[in-house]
This record gives C-alpha cells, sequence and structure tokens, in this order.
C-alpha cells in the first residue's frame, strides 16, 4: 500500500542556489533538494549547515504535514527586518531525504537565484518545456459577441501540463477595446506579465488580456504579444480555424 511519503519526489538539484533577505544571504548552496510537495512544481529544501543559522530564530510555531511529517519553524531576521516562520525543518520526517534541510517560503524572501540569474514564483521544474511557435492557423477572439482579435500570424504557446495559448500580434487586436491595468503577474519560466481590461460598449472585462513586454530568453517569440484569457471570463471565446479552442 502506497504510503503518503512514498508520494513526495525528490531529486537533487545540480544548481548553485542563493536566498536573499534584507541585503543578506541566508542561504547559498550547491547542494539544494528538488521537492515535489504536490504534483505541479517543486519547492527547494536547502542544507541547513548551507543557510546562515545566525539569521534563523526558532519559532514556537509547529505543524504536521501527512507526507513529510512535523514540521519546526525558525523566524528570519535580518536587517532589521523580520519574517515570521519564514523557514522550516522536519528533524524526523518518514522522507529521509528532508532531514538535515531548510524549507524556505519562496515569498519570505526578497530575492532567489539559480546561479547568477534570479528566478521568480517558484523553482523552475526540469520536466517543464515551453515551445512557442509561429502559426498560420486563424484564430479569433469573441467578446460579449464582438470579433476584438482575428489573426492567421499568431505564436502559440505549448507549456508541459497547461492548455495552449495563442500570442497575437497588437496590429490584429482591437486596442480601441483596451483599458490598461496595473495588475502584474510572474511566471518562472516567462517573465513579468502586464494586464489590460477589454471594453465592449458598457461591458468591461477586467484584466482578461496580457503580454510579456521582456520575457525571458526561452520565451522571447513571445515579446509584446498580446493573450487571452478566457478562464476568466466566460463570455471570451477563443476560436481556432473556427473550432474553439480546447481546454488543453
Amino acid at each position: 500500500m502506497e504510503t503518503p511519503a512514498a508520494r513526495v519526489k525528490v531529486e537533487p538539484s545540480p544548481k548553485r542556489v542563493r536566498i536573499v533577505f534584507a541585503g543578506e544571504i541566508v542561504a547559498d548552496t550547491t547542494r539544494a533538494l528538488l521537492v515535489w510537495e504536490g504534483p505541479h512544481y517543486p519547492q527547494y529544501y536547502v542544507p541547513i549547515a548551507d543557510a546562515r543559522s545566525d539569521l534563523l530564530v526558532p519559532s514556537e510555531h509547529t505543524s504536521r504535514s501527512p507526507s513529510r511529517g512535523n514540521a519546526r519553524y525558525l523566524t528570519l531576521r535580518a536587517g532589521g527586518r523580520e519574517a515570521v516562520d519564514a523557514a522550516w525543518e522536519f528533524p524526523d520526517s518518514p522522507v529521509a531525504e528532508l532531514r538535515g534541510h531548510l524549507r524556505f517560503e519562496w515569498s519570505a524572501a526578497d530575492h532567489w537565484f539559480e546561479e547568477d540569474e534570479e528566478v521568480f514564483v517558484h523553482p523552475r521544474s526540469p520536466y517543464v518545456r515551453i515551445d512557442a511557435l509561429r502559426s498560420s492557423r486563424l484564430v479569433q477572439v469573441r467578446l460579449f459577441g464582438e470579433l476584438v482579435a482575428e489573426s492567421s500570424r499568431a505564436t502559440l504557446l505549448f507549456e508541459t501540463g497547461l492548455r495552449t495559448r495563442y500570442y497575437l500580434p497588437p496590429t490584429d487586436v482591437r486596442l480601441d477595446l483596451l483599458v490598461p491595468s496595473a495588475t502584474t503577474s510572474q511566471c518562472p519560466y516567462k517573465g513579468t506579465a502586464s494586464y489590460h481590461s477589454v471594453r465592449v460598449g458598457d461591458a468591461v472585462a477586467e484584466d482578461v488580456v496580457w503580454h510579456y513586454p521582456s520575457p525571458f530568453v526561452e520565451s522571447a517569440k513571445i515579446a509584446g504579444l498580446l493573450a487571452f484569457w478566457p478562464e476568466r471570463e466566460p463570455a471570451l471565446e477563443i476560436l481556432v480555424d473556427g473550432t474553439p479552442a480546447a481546454a488543453r
């Protein structure tokens, strides 16, 4: 019978990993572990010996994971700042590889680096691939019954485990309907995205268009192109050669 611990996947990372908080490097290691606590993406666990113990203060907080065991938390203090319960360890974990390692909350740190490149949101999985392919298929986008984009020059982005995204040249989109938004998001594989809402008559679909002004090198083909987010707005429909785009 499979135990919860058996569902935790662990493998060593070949990358140098550094964690920065308040101007201090709080961990610097070439012995990090990639740990899949769930099925979608990994987290980094770093050896306790490669972390700044002088910046970590034991907390009274504890928790229990069915798969990883009992966790003891530590608060991170540096540069006059404090991140409460920013790191934790599983000293008696049923997953033997986790013992002697710290798991840092990603958002508690100011910066994460793989080698000398900053990474965002979560570690990049070695099992995720991104392919950005130009296509002559006809892509149409309708919102509230209005044709808001039409292109036979789309770039299709295929990302492991996710639905296909259709990135369109701005000249093939009704730019007069776009309303700038202050919303941004980050992707560990593509970079920082900016958003637009779309106004059709009196109806507004919030943050349903995004683009990457300066994507990472591996996603350079989508720079400046516009993508639509049908999951966010039921009235938004993407058609490819006249057929609704597949959800996956």
